[in-house]
């Protein structure tokens, strides 16, 4: 079956889709689900695929395009706000866990040298399994989620000294006294290679100013186009350029990958890119996963068990111990410790890079190397359930979190810049909306899909992103599971009712205010749910209106009274002609009808003006009643 790929591609979907909805409906989560497709059709369950290594080639390209998605969401600011983090998080736990690591298994039984390789190997976690369980709680950016973007992010460096280290270490004999002095000997003797640090120098540089001048400029011009098939492939080229561009120099492709979203996370394109990007995403890192359930050799679990299960449990629990002391020592809440420590505590992906490596540099045998390839994938698949047991056991003895209350205009101020608002449409209509929000300190994103308008309003300094308003994907990408409020202010009736029923099926606790387009399109809307609208050109007409009434001669305050007065009319004939609007001839009955009660009030009203000395209030100043009453 390997020889034909549409069959392995087949089977491949199948499983997934059989197999991940019913883990998900279960309560075990979609990790899990692709694991378990993975075991059933691998060479140890039904052996419908064998070829493993051909489908890990592909599917770490899902690793790679998630780090450039993450990447493309962190700010650079924040990464150098993140550098405590990084430095005292991230590298103290990949020091501290390959040492711990390193003696458990030197106490076992293994030679030094290799018990420093796997140490080395097995004290990274999988960039694949935290971060999309990150994305999927919601904990971006959260403490937990920062936390493990630091950590993971040091990983990813140290994948490259540790690969160079591997080689020196699977030369040394003797005792780790006499080969540490052979070692510093190599050292000295070795002369180093500056131009590899020149070029990651002038490759960070070439690649910031290629992004501002080169790749920008050229993800404008796509758009333009307005070609989606165009600005997805242009996407996928980023993906891949910046990922070749750190193997080029040694590298971790993923590395490369998630320096290039943070060049661009500024880009008014961010959104257009995530949205492009991301179902690509989630399908090849879901194939990862089924990779990974594949490569589980079962026949060493079988013949080894205790041995096996004890190195995932010791794995676990050191990385656990680690990580814990470690988020303790930074104050975190002791649910995000315990959270980031189980996020964190299996071996990651990388691990099977750098045992292969070693077995091929003379570092590990082939019983070594499947032995511990089977606690890296079994821990892998241990994740999710712990996950599990944190959701059910743990999580709820901290769910009564004591929320903090607003007692200060600082604690409002964060509050409404925490309350993100999302404005599809920057035209002149979304504009005035925009404006009048942000100046109460609420946290706008603004998209349109208007290239050249973006341009526009990018020399007066308003930031707009690109991308339609109208797909699913980009108000995912834009943050609308997270949002309190989405203003539709694009043009066009029925692509204003096609975003409003997308917000509404998708995003049903977000709060959707819309441009209405006239009164019948405000009866479209209030039938979907909306409650927050306004008809465009409905209260600049009132004002002109009531300008006019002074221009002919009405009292200021006069007019101001008319004009408030026929608004609390029309609003009433709106939301009283809306239980009528599919029975035209009762809806003509009911306008009629309000219309002969406005200029009966309006008679009435001139008729009380005309007369002297009246200070009683005229019949417009109460509430206009319904045509029913």
């Amino acid at each position: 079956m390997d020889g034909n790929i549409l069959i392995a591609i087949f089977v491949l979907l199948g499983a997934t889709v059989l197999l991940v909805p019913l883990a998900k409906w279960a309560g075990l989560g979609t990790i899990l689900g692709y694991l378990i497709a993975g075991v059933l059709i691998g060479p140890y369950g039904l052996s419908l695929i064998s070829n493993i290594e051909t489908i890990q080639g592909v599917a770490e390209f899902g690793i790679v395009m998630m780090l450039f998605l993450i990447g493309l969401d962190v700010d650079a600011r924040e990464l150098w706000r993140m550098r405590h983090q990084v430095l005292g998080l991230g590298l103290t736990q990949m020091v501290l866990t390959s040492l711990m690591l390193a003696a458990a298994f030197a106490l076992v039984g293994f030679s030094w040298p290799a018990s420093a390789i796997i140490g080395m190997a097995l004290a990274m976690s999988s960039t694949a399994i935290a971060m999309q369980t990150v994305a999927q709680r919601s904990l971006t950016h959260t403490d937990t989620g920062r936390a493990s973007l630091a950590i993971l992010l040091v990983q990813d460096v140290a994948v490259i000294p540790v690969l160079a280290a591997i080689p020196l270490l699977a030369s040394l004999k003797g005792s780790p006294v006499e080969a540490l002095g052979d070692t510093m000997v190599a050292v000295t003797e070795r002369s180093f290679d500056w131009w590899v640090a020149i070029g990651l120098v002038l490759a960070f540089v070439g690649a910031l100013v290629g992004s501002r001048y080169v790749v920008r400029p050229l993800l404008r011009w796509v758009a333009l186009a307005k070609l989606p098939e165009a600005f997805t492939a242009f996407a996928l080229m980023l993906v891949v350029g910046a990922a070749l561009g750190t193997m080029s120099l040694g590298l971790s492709p993923a590395l490369g990958a998630f320096l290039g979203g943070v060049l661009l996370a500024d880009s008014e394109y961010r959104h257009e890119l995530q949205g492009n990007l991301e179902p690509l995403k989630g399908l090849l890192l879901g194939l990862f996963f089924v990779s990974v359930g594949m490569s589980i050799a079962f026949g060493t679990v079988l013949e080894q068990p205790l041995l096996v299960l004890g190195i995932v449990a010791s794995v676990i629990a050191l990385k656990v111990l680690v990580l814990f002391g470690l988020a303790s020592v930074f104050r975190m809440h002791v649910a995000d410790r315990l959270l980031l420590a189980v996020l964190l505590s299996q071996a990651g992906e990388f691990a099977f890079v750098v045992l292969q490596f070693a077995r091929t540099a003379g570092g590990l045998s082939n019983p070594e190397l499947e032995l511990i390839t089977a606690a890296v994938a079994l821990s892998m698949a241990v994740t999710p359930l712990l996950l599990l047991a944190f959701d059910r056991l743990i999580a709820p003895r901290f769910s009564t979190r004591t929320p903090l209350s607003l007692t200060s205009a600082d604690d409002l101020r964060a509050a409404r810049k925490n309350a993100r608002v999302i404005v599809l449409g920057y035209g002149r209509f979304g504009q005035i909306v925009t404006r009048l929000l942000r100046a109460q300190g609420y946290e706008m994103t603004l998209i349109d899909d208007d290239a050249a308008q973006i341009e526009l309003v990018k020399r007066f300094g308003v930031k707009v992103f690109y991308g339609d308003g109208g797909r699913l994907d980009i108000l995912r990408a834009a943050g609308a599971d997270e949002a309190r409020m989405i203003v539709i202010a694009v043009a066009g009736g029925d692509r204003i009712l096609s975003i409003a029923t997308l917000i509404r099926r998708h995003y049903p606790h977000v709060i959707i205010a819309a441009r209405a387009v006239d009164r019948s399109h405000a009866h479209d809307l209030m039938a979907l749910g909306v409650e927050v609208f306004e008809r465009e050109t409905f209260h600049s007409a009132i004002v002109l209106g009531e300008k006019a009434l002074i221009a002919l001669g009405h009292a200021p305050e006069t007019a101001t009274r008319l004009a408030a007065a026929f608004l609390r009319h029309d609003e009433t004939m709106l939301r009283d002609s809306f239980a009528v609007r599919g029975d035209q001839s009762a809806y003509i009955g009911l306008v009629r009808r309000s219309t002969e009660m406005l200029d009966a009030v309006m008679r009435a009203d001139r008729e009380t003006a005309l007369q002297p000395h009246e200070e009683s209030p005229t019949s417009l100043d109460k509430p206009a009643k319904s045509p029913s009453e």
